[in-house]
């Protein structure tokens, strides 16, 4: 009977974790590509929640770099060819983020919730 009660247990707990480890790791991934952020065409919005990460992660041949150029927070990656930036954004709001080499097309909205 005890082994039953240890084993139930641990198969609620194995489940819980399932179930939160999404949650735990929320975040984005943005592409960084030749001129463009994650597609090309339209300026993006990325959507992520409040204390979520987003990494950004170069694919292009040419150099780029993300920066805040408005929003709540300011932040400023490398300029850079290969690789990835992450941020943990902690305060909500819009953030338009360029790359200063490409702008003004080469831009993406960025809102936390």
């Amino acid at each position: 009977m005890r082994k039953l009660l240890v084993v139930c247990l641990l198969a609620v707990l194995f489940a819980t974790l399932l179930a939160v480890g999404p949650a735990l790791s929320a975040g984005k991934s943005v592409k960084v590509d030749d001129n463009y952020f994650v597609r090309r065409g339209a300026t993006p919005t990325v959507r992520v929640n409040r204390n979520g990460t987003v990494e950004w992660e170069w694919e292009g041949r040419n150099p780029h770099n993300v920066t805040v150029a408005r929003g709540p927070v300011r932040f400023h990656s490398r300029t850079k060819r290969s690789g990835t930036y992450s941020k943990k954004l902690t305060r909500r709001g819009t953030y338009k983020i360029i790359c200063t080499i490409h702008q003004p097309n080469m831009r993406m909205t960025l809102r936390v919730g």
